[in-house]
């Protein structure tokens, strides 16, 4: 395993100090939201909605953004110095997301370029688990394009707990705790798409061990929802796309077959419960669907 060389007991005080920096130099741009709650199938889902100052200014900023686009293929690489928060290892880095709508928002990157398509590795779940040890946060992972990746270098993603200003910390662990269990791998009755969970005990002081359990259970959850490894151009990538959600006591993973819903997209966050949009129209779509249709009809049919 690759060597880890964030201290103990520093990244949160460092994502603090390189949030105000990033701030203060214009480096961090975050989206302005308003927040609703919607309950469904026993979930009470967070929306945020872009506020409408934001809309203005993001309509304002449209071809500096469209442009910075074309020229910036790969935003890690070489990565904004003002967005770095922390080595994690000798094979990735923490910086903060330049957009982030949940305030903290961190990224977990490879130091060189590697797939977001590729499976993750021992590598990938070590530095999850570094950083997850360090706040109460739900770690996650966009699995391809379908799956709501917007960029091609491989990064996981935290995001603190709560979610939101109010509601619960973590939505969806309202109905997690009817998962139906044969051995290690179960469903959850209240999830009406194909999925996989796994209760697990991440460990900070045995990080060794936590990123070992973490992988073979991320191997077992792609193998109880029917996804296998393929070779592609030498790397071992997932059969379909899926996301993965990580906490500190479970795991979720969901194949995809849709990023879009009429139009809202959906990345992993949304099967934390977490959901954003654009607009009033598609709040609306939401509301008139129902949280769990617009995931129910992102993912893969049971």
């Amino acid at each position: 395993m690759e060597h880890l060389s964030l201290q103990p007991g520093t990244l949160w005080s460092a994502i603090l100090r390189q949030t105000e920096h990033a701030l203060r130099c214009g480096a961090l741009r975050p989206i302005e939201t308003t927040q609703a709650l919607i309950d469904d199938s026993g979930v009470r889902f967070l929306v945020r909605q872009v506020s409408s100052l934001a809309r203005k200014e993001e309509a304002r900023q449209a071809p500096k953004l469209r442009a910075a686009a074309r020229s910036a293929v790969n935003p890690f690489l070489p990565y904004d110095p003002d967005l770095f928060v922390a080595d994690l290892s000798d094979t990735h880095i923490a910086l903060l997301n330049k957009f982030n709508v949940i305030d903290h928002h961190l990224l977990i990157v490879t130091r060189s370029f590697k797939s977001q398509e590729t499976l993750l590795d021992l590598a990938d779940f070590a530095a999850l688990i570094a950083c997850m040890a360090e706040f109460d946060g739900v770690g996650f992972y966009n699995g391809g394009a379908e799956a709501g990746a917007s960029q091609l270098h491989k990064h996981l993603q935290v995001v603190p707990l709560p979610l939101g200003e109010s509601g619960p910390p973590l939505p969806i662990e309202s109905v997690l705790a009817s998962a139906c269990m044969e051995g290690p791998i179960g469903t959850v009755p209240g999830l009406p798409f194909r999925h996989a969970f796994a209760r697990l005990e991440l460990a900070p002081a045995a990080s060794r061990h936590a990123a070992h359990a973490a992988l073979d259970c991320y191997h077992a959850l792609l193998k109880a929802v029917g996804l296998r490894a393929i070779e592609v151009d030498g790397e071992l990538h997932p059969s379909a796309p899926y996301n993965l959600l990580v906490a500190p006591r479970w795991m979720l993973l969901v194949p995809r077959s849709s990023e879009r819903v009429e139009g809202v997209a959906v990345n992993a966050l949304g099967f934390a419960g977490s959901l954003f949009v654009r607009d009033a129209a598609q709040m609306q779509v939401i509301k008139t669907l129902g949280p769990m249709t617009v995931l129910q009809r992102a993912a893969v049919p049971i």
